[in-house]
């Protein structure tokens, strides 16, 4: 119908970028160094985790860039897991995506940036219960819920307003990152001996190594939300192409920066025992205050992820309901706001409830995990099918060294989902299950269609 509201195409390659970069970049590479130290015990191999793991997360990147060229639509791997697979799989993507994956990723962000406000003196009684009975709901939840319903509006007021958001705080969140590594090198008690250094407490051989991979592959995280918003992006088989590449290479630079300047100030005995290395690297030149900079860094950095997670996860009931496999209502377009709003509603509501019901990050976290790993490897396998069975299809970009580059990125998803599987069994099984609980979902949806 001429008069049906559309998505506006109103993000360009430096909101396409910011999407990319913003919604990586999160709290990991202030935290994991001490995890991947813990693991292998030697600033050499930290670095040949982090050089590997970009390398597999750029690898990705290539990947989904030939797929969000070849098929810009919103909804990005729902669209791919579709066409290649049938509608079943594409609605347990959806379906998955959207119980699961999105709303705990929300959870967790929100979960994240309440834990580091925590840490301000001011703001200790976070943890404190507002209520007690019937159940007990902290500051902390009423502020990860009050974030979660004020990034959900911003986004249902415009993607331009949302991608405007995104590229000045992502700048914002560079300039941060630039600062913290041009504060450690800066540092006269700091040393290029630390790198030569050896942890002797650390796990090693294979499965440190492994872990270590892993810990990077997780900070390295997020970079395929893009294609999510495919149908929001102008020029999309230039833009996502660009966007990908460019946004992926410039994480991994400042990541290799970051870890650089911690190396620096810090021995690899400190970085092993440090729960935030990045902020005692910066208190340790210019004392607590800039450990405070560095936590309202990593709070800000949270924020802007916290916004491209959103932005993103609505695309894909949208695509999913537009497609007639879910309620009509959540492939509604805002008529002034030109946005899904309420998809971004529904997703806000179920993060909300999951936040109510409680749990850590590291709960939040390996419940999301799990689900998203599954589908990257599902997703990314798709570039095998339509080069197979579309040859001829129109392609504005191809990924550079098919069938190797996509071939490393599959067994990377598959290695981290493995081991996210095992080290989070419980929490995989409840994974499994709610994908599983997706199948009588779909045909109750496909009856009523065919009806």
């Amino acid at each position: 119908m001429p008069n049906t509201p559309q998505l506006s195409r109103d993000l360009g390659v430096s909101h396409a970028t910011a999407v990319v970069v913003g919604t990586v970049i999160g709290s990991g590479i202030f935290l994991v160094p001490a995890e991947m130290m813990q693991a292998v015990g030697s600033a050499k191999l930290v670095y040949l985790a982090w050089i590997a793991g970009g390398l597999l997360s750029f690898f990705g990147a290539l990947t989904y860039a030939e797929l969000g060229a070849m098929k810009p639509q919103a909804g990005g791997e729902y669209v791919y897991v579709r066409d290649a697979y049938g509608p079943l799989a594409g609605f347990l993507y959806a379906w998955t995506w959207f119980l699961i994956a999105k709303p705990a990723s929300i959870a967790t962000i929100t979960t994240g940036i309440v834990r580091i406000l925590g840490t301000f003196p001011a703001l200790a009684f976070l943890s404190r219960d507002v209520i007690s009975a019937p159940y007990a709901v902290s500051y902390g939840q009423i502020v990860a819920i009050a974030a979660t319903i004020l990034i959900s509006i911003l986004n249902y007021l415009g993607i331009k307003k949302a991608g405007d958001f995104q590229l000045i705080f992502t700048v914002l969140k560079v300039l941060i990152i630039l600062g913290v590594v041009a504060v450690g090198f800066t540092f006269m008690g700091g040393s290029w001996g630390h790198f030569a250094e050896n942890y002797k407490f650390a796990q090693g051989g294979v499965t440190g190594f492994m872990a270590a991979l892993v810990a990077a592959l997780w900070a390295y995280d997020g970079w395929n939300d893009l294609n999510m918003v495919a149908g929001e992006i102008r020029r999309p088989e230039r833009s996502i192409p660009i966007a990908l590449i460019a946004g992926v290479a410039t994480v991994g630079a400042l990541y290799m920066l970051l870890n650089a300047a911690v190396q620096y100030v810090l021995p690899a005995a400190a970085i092993a025992a440090s729960q935030r290395p990045a902020s005692d690297a910066v208190a340790m030149v210019l004392g607590g205050m800039g450990a405070a900079i560095v936590s309202a860094g990593m709070a800000i950095s949270m924020l802007v992820t916290l916004n491209g997670t959103i932005m993103s996860g609505a695309r894909v009931p949208f695509a999913v309901a537009r497609d007639g496999y879910f309620f009509s209502t959540l492939a509604e377009v805002h008529p002034r706001f030109h946005t899904p709003g309420a998809a971004i509603i529904v997703q806000a509501a179920l993060s909300i409830l999951l936040l109510l019901l409680g749990g850590s990050f590291r709960q939040f976290f390996s419940l999301a995990i799990f689900a998203e790993w599954l589908f990257y490897m599902i997703a990314g396998s798709t570039v095998f099918v339509f080069r197979t069975r579309e040859p001829q299809a129109i392609r504005p970009y191809r990924v550079w060294g098919y069938p190797l580059v996509p071939g490393l990125f599959l067994a990377a998803a598959a290695l981290l989902l493995y081991y996210t599987f095992t080290a989070n069994l419980r929490n995989s099984l409840l994974g499994t299950l709610v994908i599983l609980a997706g199948i009588p979902v779909f045909y109750a949806f496909r009856r009523k269609q065919t009806a």
